[in-house]
């Protein structure tokens, strides 16, 4: 049994300094250095409450043990099926503590730009791809995020070649970053005629955003080319030169963006992803460094990495990094991600633990 005592006590100090550092007249004078200091004062605070509730609960056990041992049979009764649910919220509050108390990864609290891309399977890839767009939109509604597409290559059957969407909130990437890797998917497409199932595939890229101060870009660095935008939009495709596309020739990285009717708003939009990209550069050369044992359980994110499977015959998913298999894909394909998030969210805990033992 971990002795959490001293660990809090350390946080508890930790979480008087940081109120007395946001009670500074000044604190918003670096409105960044703020949101991180109000950040961290919710985290404290939430690690706090979750400490009193276990401390509280083990009391309510110890009550309910006496209480079985009573010599009265209905008391006892009820009180050890009480036990039974305390026990039970036990367990789910060291689990948060632990989470709580691991060193916090940075990238957890920034908002996340989703880059979805039909893989194998023609047709049926980009009507998959579409398929979860749509259910990282609905997640994303869940959780009272806001859902922004910032660039799209629709098919004319529907779905999507390539999309890229952009999600704000709270600890955006905390919770859609073990989403990075190949998605299949298993099911019988409409166009066919003796039912055979078929599989197709389509990628996913989780990025952290990132700010201008985490990635230095020098315009000599950047070739950036304007051309006619594709697709569907009459007059304004076919006689304005409102796409954009940049290069960043260090590091070979094109980004192409077109949704915009303004040329402006599609370098913006460019340069926001662009960021985003290098910075996932700067991260995965980092987590070379990462165990072996982190790899083989979670996975590196890569993007050819086949993480998940979705048979619409069986209505199963099973995520193949855990093991992990449910039979409620059409409750899933709605935006019910949390199990499986949460298992993701489990096992990396559990393995940030081993690595720190």
């Amino acid at each position: 049994m971990i002795d959490y005592a001293p660990l809090i006590e350390r946080r508890r100090k930790a979480l008087t300094q940081l109120e007395e550092q946001i009670a500074d007249p000044g604190l918003f004078d670096n409105r960044a250095r703020a949101e991180e200091l109000m950040r961290e004062h919710r985290r404290s605070q939430q690690l706090m409450s979750c400490w009193s509730e276990l401390q509280h609960n083990k009391q309510q056990q110890q009550d309910n043990r006496q209480l079985i041992n009573s010599g009265d049979e209905e008391l006892s009764e009820l009180a050890e099926m009480e036990l039974a649910e305390l026990e039970s919220r036990a367990s789910q509050l060291e689990e948060l503590l632990q989470y709580q108390l691991l060193p916090r990864d940075p990238s957890e609290d920034r908002d996340a730009l989703i880059e979805i891309r039909a893989g194998t399977g023609g047709d049926e890839a980009a009507l998959f791809a579409g398929k979860l767009l749509t259910l990282y939109q609905r997640y994303a509604e869940g959780r009272g995020w806001k859902f922004e597409i910032l660039d799209a290559s629709p098919c004319a059957i529907g779905g999507f070649r390539e999309v890229t969407a952009r999600v704000t909130g709270e600890e955006v990437f905390r919770y859609l970053k073990h989403e990075s890797g190949v998605h299949r998917v298993q099911r019988v497409p409409a166009t066919e005629t003796q039912g055979r199932i078929h599989s197709s595939t389509a990628t996913v890229a989780i990025l952290p955003e990132a700010e201008e101060v985490d990635v230095s870009i020098h315009p000599d660095d950047l070739r950036i080319e304007t051309c006619r935008s594709g697709g569907a939009g009459g007059q304004h495709v076919n006689r304005t030169e409102s796409a954009v596309q940049i290069f960043h020739l260090p590091t070979g990285l094109m980004v192409r963006c077109e949704q915009e009717r303004s040329q402006l708003k599609n370098r913006e939009t460019g340069m926001r992803i662009l960021r985003a990209r290098i910075f996932e550069m700067k991260q995965r050369e980092a987590q070379q460094s990462y165990s072996d044992l982190r790899r083989a359980l979670i996975g590196s994110g890569g993007r050819n990495e086949k993480i998940r499977t979705y048979n619409f015959p069986q209505n199963r998913l099973t995520d193949h990094r855990i093991g992990f298999t449910a039979y409620n894909l059409d409750l899933v394909m709605t935006g019910l991600l949390d199990e499986v998030i949460a298992r993701m969210q489990h096992a990396e805990m559990q393995e940030r633990m081993h690595e720190l033992s």
